[in-house]
């Protein structure tokens, strides 16, 4: 065992939010904290590394183990290059091979004792050297860097000129590259782009000690995790298997709970009716039995009601007005900032009803895509065609759509001025603002808070084109959870960028992976596009070195999206057709089954059993009957497959 914590306990203020806390790590286990926002992960983390004091209760280490830990948040500020920051972490062995180098010069000069000496210590230093993968430091150091996103042209940047998500991403290199034993991470997934979290995944599976993750990320975690530790209402409770298998776990234990809850009810309101019956009587002997169920009854040890989920989000995402059939249709899209092409010559459809993602490593130009189409910032080429009775609503990322300086209430009652206090109110609940939360200014909330302002507004909108930028930023995973349950129900089209492979997987009906300066569709949810991405790219470069170049009529996006439409549109049409014959078919069925029961009735009647030439008529059309019954039902069979 590495780590337990036993019966932390914290609270600021009035406010519980560890309570007897107690779990385990043992020695390359992989395992995830979850919870919703507010429920104690990152304080949790803290305590564990004695960045705070917990209220009572122990954090117990193996002797002699290593603990690594990256926060959410980092401020690396120095004048070493990236590459020179993560090799200061093989400084020893930096050392080692300096010392080594030395040595051997100093060996060709003495000899006796002396060099007796030197060479001990040469063995020593080598074997330290050969053990800590000397030889192979700089290549680790490269693969980190080029695994969480880094060129090598981004190797000799300052650290002090890099984005904080930059810096985060160092940090973690840096954490990867020091080797304890065990990691523990804050949110790692939210500076990363999908190959480099991929990539991450399978570090942390393969990784010899042990991983303890919060985050999110409910793909990554169902990865690399084996356990999950879940923090809820201040209490501890762990979950073997990966984050389905906890939400399938967790959900059962609830409906249980509820069950025993209504039972235990049922057995109490039963006494309190017999004790009150009893009462009732009034005489001596029967107030002696009530007063004794009564002292039975207090003895029970009562289930606490479960509580509804805090953050559960009930979201209506209905359009009030149908868009015609194609509802958008980009067309020669190129963009650039200076020398930077982020894409070119890019075009796609969408039609109603599809849910579609844009996927693509981070700064591919994504965000542009959707701002071009809101006329947020102008295209260098290309068109933005909506189609008939198309309305579209936008949900940004930095939640530009909101006014800082308004209340809560204000917000929505100025962008909607139909509405009343009472309707507002009732919109702003949906998302958890209740009270006086409503008065709270947009400048003083939370990113999560924001969020769910911009995503209420979006619900209130006559919109029938949602267009989505990273919707589930900030949101806790229940709330995922609903907001995916709203879209995957919602009649109108959704176009989305998002780094959630869950959420898309769970979304998306179409995928467009913007990837050199491209888009490559591929017409499924995101493990269809793992299954499909590795063809679909090697096409697409084939197709491009045999017209030299990157393909200038519509990208593969367009020419795909039609013939995918296409071939949906005859799909359904042949499903059609085959429920029809299926229909058909056991209608058929049904009249002939009716028709062999009047032909056995007819056999059975005593008046045709001395008619022989009845006799026959009846056999003859009976065995046709059975015959045609047969050929039915092999050919329902064969549709019903």
């Amino acid at each position: 065992m590495l780590l337990a914590c036993k019966n932390i306990t914290k609270s600021f203020g009035d406010n519980t939010i560890l309570e007897q806390v107690s779990f385990h790590i043992n020695e390359r286990e992989k395992a995830a904290i979850v919870g919703i926002n507010g429920a104690g992960k990152s304080t949790l983390l803290k305590i564990i590394m004695q960045e705070l004091s917990a209220d009572a209760g122990e954090v117990i280490t193996a002797k002699g183990a290593s603990i690594g830990y990256l926060s959410q948040h980092q401020d690396l500020s120095s004048e070493r290059t990236i590459y020179e920051e993560m090799l200061s972490v093989k400084s020893e062995l930096l050392k080692a091979e300096e010392r080594i180098r030395a040595l051997e010069q100093e060996m060709k000069e003495h000899s006796g004792d002396a060099l007796e000496a030197l060479l001990r210590e040469y063995t020593s230093l080598t074997h330290f050297f050969e053990a800590s993968n000397g030889y192979a430091y700089k290549s680790e150091v490269v693969g980190v860097l080029k695994g969480l996103g880094f060129m090598e042209e981004d190797f000799g940047k300052k650290i002090r000129t890099l984005s904080g998500g930059q810096k985060t991403r160092i940090a973690l290199g840096r954490l990867l590259l020091t080797s304890p034993d065990l990691i523990m991470l804050d949110e790692p997934t939210n500076h990363l782009d999908m190959p480099s979290i991929t990539w991450l995944e399978t570090y942390l599976i393969n990784y010899p000690g042990a991983v303890l993750i919060v985050a999110h990320d409910r793909y990554f975690l169902d990865r690399v995790v084996t356990k999950v530790i879940e923090l809820d209402a201040a209490k501890a409770q762990t979950f073997s298997g990966n984050y389905s298998a906890y939400a399938v776990k967790k959900e059962q234990q609830r409906e249980t709970l509820i069950q025993h809850y209504l039972n235990q009810q049922r057995e109490i309101r039963h006494h309190e009716d017999v004790i009150a019956k009893l009462r009732s009587f009034n005489r001596e002997k029967s107030i002696k039995r009530a007063e004794s169920r009564e002292k039975m009854l207090d003895k029970i040890e009562r289930i606490e009601k479960p509580v509804e989920v805090r953050s559960k989000m009930r979201i209506r995402l209905e359009p009030r007005i149908m868009s015609g059939n194609d509802v958008l249709t980009v067309t020669g899209l190129s963009k650039a900032f200076g020398s930077l092409t982020l894409f070119s010559d890019i075009s796609f459809e969408i039609k109603r009803g599809e849910k579609v993602a844009i996927i693509g490593k981070n700064g591919t130009g994504k965000t542009t895509i959707l701002k071009i189409i809101n006329g947020l910032i102008p295209a260098d080429t290309g068109e933005i065609k909506p189609g008939a009775k198309v309305h579209i609503a936008y949900y940004d990322q930095e939640h530009q759509v909101l006014h800082s300086e308004k209340t809560l209430f204000d917000e929505l009652q100025d962008t909607y001025p139909h509405m009343d206090n009472t309707a507002i109110r009732n919109a702003l609940a949906a998302f958890l603002f209740t009270g006086d939360d409503v008065f709270k200014h947009i400048s003083d909330l939370s990113g999560g808070e924001r969020g769910r302002v911009s995503l209420a507004k979006l619900m209130l909108s006559d919109a029938n084109l949602l267009i989505l930028d990273e919707p589930t930023n900030h949101l806790d995973m229940v709330s995922k959870e609903i907001l995916e349950d709203a879209i995957n129900s919602y009649e109108g089209t959704v176009l989305y960028v998002s780094h959630d492979r869950y959420f898309i997987n769970k979304t998306a009906t179409r995928i467009l992976d913007l990837t050199e300066h491209t888009l490559l569709n591929y017409t499924g949810n995101y493990e269809y596009y793992l299954e499909k991405k590795e063809l679909t790219e090697r096409l697409y470069l084939e197709k491009a070195e045999a017209t030299g170049g990157a393909s200038s009529d519509a990208s593969p996006a367009v020419t795909e999206t039609k013939a995918d439409w296409q071939q949906q549109k005859e799909e359904q049409a042949r499903l059609r057709k085959r429920q029809n014959d299926l229909k058909k078919t056991e209608e058929e069925i049904e009249r002939l089954e009716n028709e062999k029961e009047a032909v056995d009735a007819a056999l059975s009647d005593p008046e045709n059993m001395t008619d022989h030439t009845k006799l026959t008529e009846l056999t003859s059309k009976r065995q046709a009957l059975e015959e045609a019954l047969e050929r039915l039902m092999e050919q329902w069979e064969e549709l019903a497959e």
